[in-house]
């Protein structure tokens, strides 16, 4: 059965350096969640507009379909960053074909914003992570996965993360 680890946290929390050593890590297959975004919703965030719901839908699926595209490939891990901000949101996911776990990164916000305001080039504004703090729903009790807070440097997340997957997860 394919494991799919989906890096998830506001913008700007390291999802995609996070994800970038699980790939590494376990040589599979790695999606950038926000390549699967439409120009429509770059667009918005880019202006410094929320995305909904129905925004965000038909990239959730894309995501879904896609893991579940690594697992009829023959994966045995895949890597996915995505926000995954709500509970509705996860559970499309869970959805794929495999077992989806999700890492939470959650640095303190004043680290989350700092990290963001030194990004040049993204779409993804640092006024934006106020709105998506305020719509997160951390993980419960019954979903698969882990918080991580990452306010340490990358390898102390890597190891971290590697640590939670070798304790918790047959793979």
């Amino acid at each position: 059965m394919t494991v799919h680890f989906v890096i998830m946290g506001v913008c700007g929390c390291g999802k995609t350096t996070a994800a970038c050593a699980i790939q590494a890590h376990f040589q599979c297959p790695y999606a950038e969640g926000d390549d699967f975004h439409t120009q429509e919703n770059r667009d918005k965030m880019g202006a410094g507009i929320p995305l909904t719901d129905e925004d965000r839908y038909p990239w959730l699926r894309n995501l879904r379909d896609w893991m579940t595209a690594q697992a009829k490939q023959g994966a045995a891990v895949s890597v996915v960053t995505c926000s995954a901000l709500k509970r509705q949101y996860r559970d499309i996911l869970r959805e794929a074909t495999g077992e989806v776990i999700f890492i939470h990164l959650a640095p303190p916000q004043a680290v989350n914003l700092e990290r963001m305001l030194a990004r040049q080039g993204h779409y993804m504004k640092a006024d934006m992570l106020d709105s998506q703090l305020a719509i997160l729903e951390v993980l419960q009790a019954d979903e698969h996965g882990v918080r991580i807070d990452n306010a340490g440097d990358a390898q102390a997340v890597q190891a971290d993360m590697l640590a939670w997957i070798q304790a918790h997860v047959a793979v």
